[in-house]
Parts: C-alpha cells; structure tokens; sequence
C-alpha cells in the first residue's frame, strides 16, 4: 500500500486533542474521516506528536497508507476539500517508503509557546495566545532557562499522567525573546528536542513565567529541577499559545 507523509496545520481550540476519542473531535478523527471519503474502508494514520486540547500545530506530521497510488498534490487537495469547514489544513504531501514513520522516523521536535502580556481582554487573540497582564523580566527567565538545556531527569516538569518510560530528556533549545506586536508585547519560547514529556512544555513556560514576573529567583528553577519532584514545578500554563512548528527527520519527506 502506498505510504503519504502529511503536513499538517490546525487551530487546537475546537479539539480534544491530537488522538482519536470515542465521543469527542479530535484531529486525528477529522482527518480519518476525510481519508474514509477518498477510498472506502477505515483509514488509520499516525502523527510524530500527541497534541493536547486546545494546543495547536503549524508543523505536526503524519503518515497514511492508501490502497490508489495518489499524486501527493492531488491527495492534499482532496483532503483539504472534505476537511472544511474543521479548521485542520494539510499544508504538504508526499509520497514515502513503506518503513517510513511519523513519530518513529522523527528526530526532533520543535515547539513555540506565545505569552502576550497586557490587562486588556483578547479579542482576535484569543484562544491564540497565553495572556498575563503584567510585564515579564526576559533576561531573569532565560537565566532560569539556561538551568534547563542539556540532558536531565524532567520529572519535576512531567504530568503524572506520563506514560514515557523515563523522564531523561536533553532539551536542545530553549530560546527567549520578546517581540512588539500589534496586539501588544509578546514573549515567545522556542524549544527544539528529540521528544517532549506529557506537559513538560507547559510546565517550563508556566515556572518560567513565575520568574520574569519575579515570584520565583532564576536558580529556584535549578532547584525544582534537581528535586525531581513534580509538586517543585510551579504553574502549568494554559494550552493557548502552544504551537508543534515542526518535526525534524533525517531526511525531509517534503523537501523538493
């Protein structure tokens, strides 16, 4: 059977989460239920990343097998015909080996966070965006950052409900900035690792937020940390403004 990389993009806020539920929407299920339209049969498809409710993606990947042998640009067409009006984009297509896999051919995952920080109530924002109405000290928070690069024991920012057999990870990269928008000042986290805990993300922006607004001192973060204890972790932020930009392979399905 003929194997499809997909690329795909989606607003999260509609969704209970990437993975298929019996009585919710999912984006798994949408996009299912759009292959089930193109060949007859039940279509099952596998994605490099289980987003969460309300998180959003401009780069999660995916892989179906389909019996026709589909031009890639045509199977994206058709695809994004019977998604509408689910707000769930495939943005690219291409045709891959039998062996290839989202998740298990992935090398590295890459995610934004977006925390706009101003009083006033979000409008075309919302649902877009963490929203905290006070300013936040960068520089403080990339020194707390800075605790968390390299390889370590995660457990303090890993849910309980995490079902990875450990919680070693090497975080890659951890990258701060502040950034002026229309809607108001923005600071951004960009973190890139071979694979994330359940919740480690929102765990990271949501004590580090603690410390740009000053409630935490930046080496309180290397202390949490080295307790491995998740009752050290400070605040999990909201799923608004988390982003999965994009999965990295050892060679790009969708390059050229």
């Amino acid at each position: 059977m003929p194997r499809y990389a997909l690329l795909v993009e989606y607003d999260g806020r509609p969704f209970a989460g990437w993975q298929r539920q019996a009585d919710q929407p999912s984006v798994q299920g949408a996009i299912e239920t759009a292959l089930a339209r193109l060949e007859p049969g039940p279509r099952t498809i596998a994605a490099a990343g289980r987003t969460d409710a309300g998180v959003h993606a401009r780069g999660q990947v995916a892989h179906c097998d389909m019996v026709r042998d589909w031009d890639p640009f045509r199977l994206s067409e058709a695809l994004n015909y019977h998604l509408k009006p689910a707000p769930v984009a495939i943005r690219d297509c291409a045709a891959v080996e039998a062996d290839w896999h989202a998740r298990f051919s992935a090398v590295e995952r890459r995610y934004l966070f977006r925390l706009l920080t101003r009083r006033a109530p979000l409008t075309l924002e919302a649902g877009q965006v963490w929203k905290v109405p006070h300013d936040l000290d960068v520089a403080a928070m990339r020194e707390g950052a800075a605790h968390l690069l390299g390889h370590h024991d995660f457990t303090t920012f890993r849910s309980v409900m995490c079902q990875a057999k450990s919680p070693v990870k090497t975080l890659d990269a951890l990258e701060i900035s502040r950034i002026d928008t229309p809607a108001g000042p923005e600071v951004q986290f960009a973190l890139r690792a071979r694979s994330f805990l359940h919740n480690q993300v929102r765990s990271i922006v949501g004590t580090l937020e603690r410390v740009g607004a000053g409630a935490w001192a930046p080496d309180d973060v290397a202390r949490a940390l080295q307790a491995a204890d998740r009752s050290a972790c400070g605040p999990v932020c909201p799923p608004d403004g988390l982003y999965l930009t994009g999965v990295g392979y050892p060679q790009d399905p969708f390059a050229g």
